[in-house]
């Protein structure tokens, strides 16, 4: 993904290696689904469905953790997930757009209604099934390594702007996710188990207040703290997000030992753990699927929500930010291209999924495949609508030239 030279500020050059991965982790991602797909609508469908369910355990003393393959990668690969997510939070709050008060209002207005309106929308078609109600939040979450890879497709025609919108937009999204799992999808809870994890928690802290730079010391707690974590009955991925917290920012000598570690996962998980998490949860079958299911009330939910509450949401709010004098829209940046990224952020894939196994793990399972579905067709719908409004929206590169919605140029 090229930005022109002219109009690359410091920002962009710090993020184009994020936006190359991401993209290119998109990619991955979407091969892990359609594999899946292809497995589950297949004479390999007794296999694929074997190998998620095969049982491994770990066992130490008296503690055993035994899980099938599909829960070792959801509750185990998905907490390196979360680790990272939570470096990129911790890193962006303290010297990132999160650290910039002024740069923060917009994107997160629309990060507020792209939550709002497609809950909204899911309420209005389940709100009177408790169990498919479990599952409200799985049209809030967006598939940022979707999004970049769609926004790769169209090059320099897409404005810095509009991507750093995007991206700030997608950590308010993260952090609203994370909040969601911790006080909605927790179950069973172990005052044990939690009392455990705290004093594990606070260990990691001491350290960091300390002064202790080496990654090795965290990484010895981060997995009892794991370990506490599942069993307390907060759901384990949590215990990335904690752990990356107490990461430090810089060392004495002035390095980076959150930016290191941030820049040695990244590669992993976009090109492994997400990869393989669709594989394993992307398998759905359509022998049993129909008409009916598309307009079953969970699916119409999850794709109502995705493919028009997210963009609904966030263009009413963030219009009503501008409106209301408390931002203005970025340079380069107009309405119609907005729209566009708008319905992109409605491509929720991968956390969709994670959020809609944990909620009918905990609600009723019954409905999982709908949920499945409802989250396929949702982003599908976004993705084909984002990419078209920007096709007609984002203006063609002419030479020196970045472009934006009105075909001038970005300001320096």
């Amino acid at each position: 993904m090229q930005v022109s030279d002219s109009n690359e500020r410091p920002l962009s050059r710090a993020i184009r290696e994020f936006l190359r991965l991401e993209s290119a982790a998109g990619a991955l991602v979407l091969g892990g689904a359609i594999v899946a797909l292809i497995a589950a609508n297949s004479p390999l469908a007794g296999l694929y469905g074997a190998l998620l369910e095969t049982t491994g355990a770990i066992q130490v003393g008296a503690l055993m953790i035994e899980k099938p393959l599909l829960l070792w990668i959801n509750d185990g690969l998905m907490a390196v997930f979360f680790f990272l997510i939570g470096l990129e939070l911790k890193r962006e709050l303290l010297e990132g757009e999160l650290s910039s008060p002024d740069k923060l209002t917009l994107p997160l207005m629309g990060a507020v209604g792209g939550i709002v309106a497609p809950a909204l929308i899911y309420a209005f078609f389940n709100a009177s099934d408790a169990a498919a109600m479990d599952a409200w939040a799985t049209p809030v979450a967006t598939d940022i390594a979707f999004v970049l890879a769609l926004l790769g497709a169209f090059g320099a025609r897409v404005p810095v702007a509009l991507k750093v919108f995007l991206l700030t937009l997608a950590i308010f999204d993260d952090l609203a996710a994370i909040m969601i799992i911790a006080l909605f999808y927790a179950a069973d809870l172990s005052l044990a188990a939690l009392l455990w994890g705290a004093v594990l928690l606070s260990a990691a802290m001491t350290a960091n207040r300390l002064g202790v730079c080496r990654i090795a010391p965290y990484v010895l707690i981060a997995v009892p703290l794991w370990v506490a974590v599942l069993k307390s009955g907060v759901h384990a991925t949590l215990a990335g997000i904690l752990i990356a917290f107490c990461i430090p920012l810089r060392d004495r000598q002035g390095g980076s030992p959150l930016r290191q570690l941030e820049q040695e996962l990244h590669a992993p998980v976009a090109f492994v753990i997400l990869p393989v998490f669709a594989f394993a949860n992307a398998g759905l079958s359509f022998a049993e699927m129909s008409l009916d299911s598309v307009l079953h009330p969970v699916a119409l939910g999850i794709w109502g929500g995705l493919a028009l509450g997210k963009p609904i949401g966030i263009l009413a709010f963030t219009g009503l930010a501008v409106l209301a004098g408390f931002a203005r829209l970025p340079g380069g940046i107009g309405w119609t291209p907005l729209l566009g990224a708008s319905f992109t952020c409605g491509i929720g894939f991968t956390m969709s999924l994670f959020i809609a196994g944990l909620a009918l793990e905990h609600g009723s399972g019954d409905y999982f495949n709908v949920a499945r579905l409802g989250v396929l067709l949702g982003s599908a719908l976004s993705a084909i609508l984002g990419a078209a409004v920007l096709h007609f929206s984002l203006k063609k590169k002419r030479a020196g030239i970045a472009p934006d919605s009105a075909g001038g140029r970005l300001p320096d």
